[in-house]
This record gives structure tokens, sequence and C-alpha cells, in this order.
């Protein structure tokens, strides 16, 4: 459900592209989209999230079905009316929240930064709805029904291709469609889940309940997982505040990329922590360290079997990548090189991103989020640090490869604290999975630089072509990389948990 996901999302920023480019309205949309679907990791997937799954992981081991659904509606009652208050301010305070996360915008005033503030208001209150919805999905997580919460984004991806292709032709200012393409979603998302929460009898029914005890818990486990778990969302909103103020396409190029980067770490890194934490959290409650350590060890073995010929892959053929998918329409041949240059630097860090998905659970399964809180602002400081330092000699890119540098530290800072803390521990098999792992990752890089020197100008080359000469891409050096893994002696019981 997450890979249909993630690929129906690579099609919808496809028909973005094709009908906007990297063009201003384009950059207005993509930061009035940002900054409620950065509020968004911090309310719902975020730090939420990783403060209630455990508290109600460990309300389901010890007590009644009654205790769980009081502690659900209560929680409801207080997200809620939270969300609720946040969203009336922002509405009202949209022109003040674009100049803040898009300062350039502002200072360069004109019809971009007019055109997001008024894009911001219609696109907020997805903020809501989609918290509401993640909420939703923790729960359904937690009972391991995970893929109706996996498959729910595939409704935002058709509402937002619906609207770029059937509503903006209809609109005075076309870019507009996918603003109210973002508020249906949010309300189409919520609505899909309900039914499935009934059949647990965990439909939220509001309440009051900031005095819960529950819902203290949550409180102080969230507050500072705010920043521990979304500092990469952090750090791409730095990024946009600072390509705000260089040339107009810059925050489109970095928005492409990223989201091709998004798509190996959504499909595997996020599907596989989803998976971890609420195994983790039972296992904590049951007090089992040797499981624990050992769960934590296949997460991090996935992540590399997965994340290296990932970066490798988006490293190598970022040209042909971002052409296949996005040079038609609006997008120009520029805008493809533009874009590429920052893929390649996000590729350097995918791996780093990936690994904090695993490794952070490590923390908020124990309810501790007090460390990744220490660890995270290190690097956003960090981040910020090697964004001043790139940003003038790389522009854009320099942004993209900041982030990475940051994430590095980041993911390693993490692993240094569990090892430290006796939760992590190695175990046995590290010597053949990283011969496997390095020979398959060769015998890749090998047959695509091969394939690739045979081929044609991917600028020039029409649609179907393109599709073509990836699909051999794909296939050849997927292929290559499967086949070597299993000569190497790599089988089926190797990559169970």
């Amino acid at each position: 459900m997450t890979l249909l996901s993630r690929v129906l999302g690579l099609v919808r920023d496809v028909v973005i592209a094709g009908y906007f480019g990297a063009s201003g309205s384009a950059d207005a949309f993509f930061v009035a989209f940002k900054i409620p679907n950065f509020l968004r990791r911090l309310f719902a997937e975020g730090a939420f999230s990783q403060a209630f799954v455990p508290v109600l992981s460990e309300y389901r081991t010890q007590r009644d079905l009654a205790a769980v659904q009081q502690l659900v509606h209560r929680v409801a009652g207080a997200l809620g009316s939270v969300l609720v208050a946040v969203t009336v301010l922002a509405v009202i305070g949209a022109p003040l929240l674009a100049a803040l996360f898009a300062p350039g915008f502002y200072m360069a005033g004109g019809e971009k930064f007019t055109l997001a503030a008024d894009m911001l208001r219609i696109t907020f209150p997805y903020l809501l709805l989609i918290s509401l919805t993640a909420f939703c999905g923790a729960i359904l997580n937690s009972y391991e029904r995970f893929a109706v919460p996996a498959f729910t984004p595939v409704l935002l991806n058709l509402c937002l291709i619906g609207s770029a292709v059937w509503l903006s032709p209809l609109l005075e200012t076309p870019v507009m469609a996918l603003a109210w393409g973002v508020l249906m979603a949010g309300a189409v998302q919520l609505l899909f889940q309900l039914p499935f929460l009934a059949r647990l009898r965990l439909l939220p029914v509001p309440q009051p309940g900031f005095r819960d005890e529950g819902v203290r818990r949550i409180l102080r486990l969230m507050l500072p997982a705010l920043f521990g778990v979304s500092v990469a969302q952090i750090n791409l909103l730095l990024d946009t505040v600072l390509a705000s103020f260089l040339q107009t396409g810059s925050v489109s190029w970095l928005y492409y990329s990223d989201r091709l980067s998004e798509l190996p770490l959504g499909v595997f890194g996020i599907a596989i922590a989803t998976v971890i934490l609420p195994s983790l959290s039972r296992t904590h409650a049951a007090q089992n360290p040797e499981r624990f350590a050992q769960m934590l060890d296949w997460g991090i073995r996935m992540i590399l079997l997965i994340g290296v010929p990932a970066a490798l892959a988006l490293a190598l053929l970022a040209e042909p990548l971002i052409a296949t998918l996005f040079h038609y329409g609006q997008m120009t041949d520029r805008d493809v090189l533009m874009a590429a240059m920052s893929l390649r630097a996000y590729a350097f860090g995918l791996l780093a991103f990936m690994l904090i998905k695993v490794l952070a659970p490590g923390y908020f399964a124990r309810q501790d989020t007090r460390t990744p809180v220490r660890i995270a602002v290190k690097a956003m400081v960090a981040n910020m640090v090697f964004n001043l330092i790139l940003v003038w000699p790389l522009d854009h890119a320099g942004l993209a490869l900041a982030t990475s540098l940051s994430a590095f530290m980041n993911a390693g800072w993490l692993l240094h604290g569990l090892i430290k803390e006796g939760v992590f521990r190695w175990q046995p098999g590290w010597g053949q999975m990283l011969f496997r792992l390095l020979s398959a990752s060769a015998v890749l890089v090998g047959t695509l630089l091969l394939i690739q020197y045979q081929l044609g100008d991917w600028l020039a080359a029409d649609l179907w072509t393109r599709v073509q000469w990836m699909t051999l891409l794909v296939l050849a050096g997927g292929g290559a990389y499967g086949l070597s893994l299993v000569a190497t002696g790599l089988r089926l019981h190797h990559l169970r948990g």
C-alpha cells in the first residue's frame, strides 16, 4: 500500500510539473503546501505519533478495552481543540506565515507572495484534517491494521491530480486548483478511515481530556519530540526560506528532487519505521531487551539493503530520472539539469534519512524523547552552518547537500547513543551481510554505467524512448543487484525480523 501511495505521488508530481513546471506560481504553491505539511509532521506522523503509539500500546497490553476507548476519546478532544485554535490563527495570519517561511517572496513583493498567502488560507485547514487522519492511522497501526493508513495518501494524490487536470482550466488563477485539491483531500482521507476504526470499536468521540493521566503522559513525551523526529522537516523548511532568496525556480527544483528522494524513503524507510515502532513498544512493555535489540538490528539491515542501492541509483541516474518523469509541458531543459543537481545532493544523504526513521523509534518506544531532542537540535544547528557555507557556491544544491550532511550527523549520534545505553547490540552475521551488500552494489553501479553509456541524449528523446530506456535501466540494475545478493548467499530467512 505504501508503494502504491508513493508511486501515485510520483504521478501527481509529474502532472504538476507538466501543468505548472518550475514557475513562480509553482513556487508559491509549494510554499503554501509545505507549511501545513511541515506542521502535520509535528502534530501527526511526527512527534504526536511517536508519543501516542507507545502509550496506546501499553494501554492495549496492560488494560481493558474501556480504558483504551477512554484514552482515544480524550486524546481526540485534546488534539482536536489545539488544532482548531492553530488553524484559525493561521488562516487569519496567512500573510505573516508566508512572510516567515518565504521571506524572499515577501521582500521581492509582487504576485508570487500574494499568491502564496492566498493559497495558504485554503491549504492550512488541511493540517486539522490530516492530523486527525494520522491520529486514526496511529490507532490502526497499533492494532496491526497497516494497509488502511498506508493506502490513505493515495486519496491525496488522486485529489491533486484531478484538481490539476479538471479544475485548473476552470479557474482564473489555475494554480489555485491545487490548493483546493489539498483541502478536499484532507476531508476525504479522514472520512475514509472512520469505518475501519468503528470495526475496532475505537471510533473517536472527542472529549475534554487535558487532565487525563494518559493524555498528560503523551503531552510530556510529545513536547521534546517536536524537534526530535521532525529535524529533517525543519531542515527542509530552512532550505525553503533560503531558496526563496535565490533565483525563480529554486523552490521547485528542490521540491522535485526531494520528492524523488522521498520515494525510497517513503516506500521502505517510513514503512519499516511504521511497522517497527508498535512492535518495539510492545517488546519494551513486555520487558524483553534481547528481542528489542534484535528488532533494531533487523531494521538497520533492511535499511542498508534498500538504502545503499537506492542512493547509488538516484545519484547515477539523476538527469535521466528527472527528464523521464518531469521534462514535459512547462518543464525546461535547464529545470531538469538544476533539479538533477539537488537530487544528487539529496541522494548522498538518503541512507541517513532512512536510518533516522529506524533509529529514532529505538528511543521513542522506550518513552525516551529527550535524548533524540538533544541530538536533533545539534544536527539542526549543524545544518544551519552547512547551509550558510554551501548556499553561495552551490546555490540550491548547497542547501540539499547541507541537509544530507546534517542527517548523517543525526543518524550517527542516534546510533552511538543506543549502543552506549546498551539498547542496541550488533547481532551475528554482519560481516557476511556487508560483503554481500558491497559486492551487489558494485555490480549495480557497473551495470547502470555500462547501459547508460550506450544510450542517447535523454533531453532530446521523446516520451516513449525515455520510458523504454528507464525501464531497461531499472530492470537491469535491480535484477543485477538482486541476483548478486542471491549469488553471495542471501536467502529469504535472512530478511525475516
